[in-house]
């Protein structure tokens, strides 16, 4: 692309904002920022609990959820006919122009043909995304085919990088620092670059914070979010960049070892931040050290320092998340919903897969049941949200046996659901009281139906009572989703079949599902110790030194390639949705569920072909 497309008068910002000397005592300023690409649902936790935290203790902050933010400009008439535009100066007019490595011409044609017609109807889309009539089957299909049609012609003049709503596909590796480093520059493929110009670098510019604090949960949202760093570098603001949040939490061991990725950022803020990013504002407001900071990977001079691990923060001690500033109207959801914890860490964690606690010894800390009410009821009151997803790895039983009767006897003025284990404690009375205290849906971990595997993997569920659970609960009325993979080492072709067969049995008590293959994740117990999972060798490529993902070699059962093969020909024979809008995140699952409950329409079953009767 050419540099006009770009500057949009910013560049002359870079390199005239004059340092300013830190004053003794005074109040730090920071700018929170979560970047692309989360499914843009709902507001993800981490900037609301930081901003909470920070605010309690007298920090200024200013919270961007740059992800909605994004998406909401990038689904406008004005950037679609933009990115028309763009398209037809890069490829020629009838898209003749193309070159060996860019985009299928059919694809480019679709796109100089249609994108006119697109672009006049994505704002309408977007409307409907975000009411009732999403729920419209056909109206709410034509809509989100659209914001879909409109994300694939916004990323075409960046290809073969993508933005879909739920993911983003980087021009390259994003687990490799020298990609990285030129990848967050390269205005060919980088659609954040003129974004972040347009509607962020101005507002940094003009506030001034002292830090900037970007997170960064997932690996997708490593370009998008040092893209950001490279944009406050660039503009020669002083400010301290540091970066948070899960991926950074698994790559602390490696950061220290690739310096060159400090030319972007300052300091990186492990596990959990609220304490840290205090200190950390309160020391670059006023001159403080960084060495006496815990949690903190940091860059002096040419040196990277890391400091000492404190003890993780009980949830008990956070303040409620902060959602004020967030521009909650902007979603792209039928209805408002927010996100909430009731535990810090599983209070299982022993699963072979998972690598919650990253390596760490694991901590788990959770509410009481009324604590948890009361921050419902806090945040119902505050924002009018009547739909709360837990994003848990598990609600305990405890909680939910208490905070469903506390709810049902407050009138269960919102629904609700999580992630819940397959435990034998939950049977259907509990299931009963869940569904009239407000509880819509449960994500189980099923992960595989073989016994064998199971055990193998550490999941500590019993077959029995997983059949039984997905029954009764589906009887009390709520939607039961499960996530299940094929390929732990050692899975043979036979075990894979008993889940298959597993799930067709119990087809009339499950709605949605998602399905996926094993992944060698770092720091998972597999990872760490796999010898005792059946993995011959696990392989690391040099050149993706900031990988958090593993290619292996199996002693024994199907490999990568085999697994892969037996979840596409599953995926083949599963029935045809009408409507799969409705089952395409997992906020978009329980707003269906709760509104179908609302008009006392049964769930569908996600087995069962559409118009077939369901039989128990």
């Amino acid at each position: 692309m050419n540099d006009h497309h770009h500057t949009n008068g910013n560049i002359t910002l870079e390199g005239l904002i004059p340092s300013q000397p830190a004053r003794p005592g005074r109040t730090p300023k920071v700018m929170l920022l979560f970047p692309p690409n989360w499914t843009p649902t709902m507001p993800h936790l981490a900037l609301p609990t930081l901003t909470a935290w920070l605010r309690q203790e007298g920090i200024e902050v200013i919270q961007r959820d740059l992800n909605v933010e994004v998406f909401d400009y990038i689904l406008t008439r004005k950037f679609v006919e933009e990115s028309v535009g763009r398209v037809r100066a890069a490829f020629g007019p009838q898209g003749s122009a193309l070159r060996r490595a860019g985009p299928p011409p059919e694809t480019v044609r679709w796109v100089l043909e249609t994108g006119a017609k697109l672009a006049r109807q994505v704002e309408k889309a977007k409307a409907v995304l975000r009411s009732d009539a999403f729920f419209d089957g056909p109206i709410g299909l034509r809509n989100f085919q659209i914001i879909a049609e409109a994300l694939e012609i916004a990323s075409l003049p960046f290809y073969p990088a993508s933005l879909h709503l739920q993911s983003y596909a980087a021009a390259g590796p994003v687990d490799s620092s020298r990609f990285l480093l030129e990848g967050v520059k390269d205005p060919r493929h980088n659609i954040f670059l003129e974004i972040y110009r347009r509607i962020l670098l101005p507002d940094i510019v003009a506030e001034q914070p002292d830090v900037v604090g970007i997170s960064i949960p997932s690996m997708a949202q490593m370009l998008p979010g040092l893209t950001a760093a490279w944009l406050v570098r660039k503009a020669g603001l002083t400010c301290h960049i540091t970066v948070g949040g899960p991926h950074i939490s698994m790559l602390r061991e490696e950061l220290p070892k690739v310096p060159a990725i400090f030319q972007l950022i300052d300091s990186a803020v492990i596990f959990d931040g609220e304490r840290s990013l205090a200190q950390l504002a309160e020391a670059v407001a006023n001159g403080g050290d960084l060495d006496q900071i815990p949690n903190l990977v940091y860059r002096d001079g040419a040196q990277i320092h890391t400091t000492n691990r404190k003890e993780p923060e009980k949830i008990a001690a956070l303040p409620l998340p902060d959602f004020s500033d967030l521009p909650l109207d902007r979603y792209l959801a039928p209805r408002l919903a927010l996100p909430l914890l009731t535990a810090r860490g599983c209070y299982f964690g022993k699963c072979a897969f998972c690598n919650v606690g990253y390596g760490e010894a694991e901590s788990f800390s959770q509410l009481r049941a009324q604590a948890l009410a009361d921050q419902m009821l806090a945040l119902h009151a505050k924002y009018g949200v009547k739909h709360i997803f837990f994003s848990d790895e598990a609600v305990t039983p405890r909680n939910l046996r208490d905070l469903s009767r506390i709810l049902q006897g407050a009138g269960s003025p919102v629904t609700w659901g999580g992630c819940v284990r397959f435990e034998k404690v939950i049977d259907r009375p509990l299931l009963d009281s869940m569904a009239a205290g407000g509880c819509r849906m449960i994500l189980f971990g099923l992960e595989s139906a073989s016994e064998a595997i199971i055990d193998h993997m550490i999941k500590g569920t019993q077959l029995p009572h997983m059949s039984r659970i997905l029954r009764e609960s589906s009887e009390a009325g709520i939607w039961n989703h499960t996530f299940f993979f094929f390929g732990f080492p050692g899975e043979t072709i036979e075990n894979a079949q008993e889940t298959v067969n597993f799930l067709y049995a119990h087809k009339p008590y499950i709605n949605s599902a998602a399905m996926g293959t094993f992944l060698m994740e770092r720091y998972s117990p597999a990872h760490r110790y796999p010898e005792s999972f059946y993995v011959k060798r696990i392989i690391e490529k040099a050149d993706r030194d900031l990988a958090i993902y593993f290619d292996y070699e199996v002693v024994s059962g199907m490999n990568e390639q085999m697994a892969d093969l037996i979840h596409d020909r599953f995926l083949d024979t599963l029935p045809k949705k009408s409507y799969p809008q409705f089952y395409v995140s997992d906020v978009y699952r329980f707003l269906y569920a709760s509104y179908l409950n609302e008009r006392g329409i049964p769930h569908p079953p996600w087995l069962v072909p559409e118009g077939e009767r369901v039989t128990g």
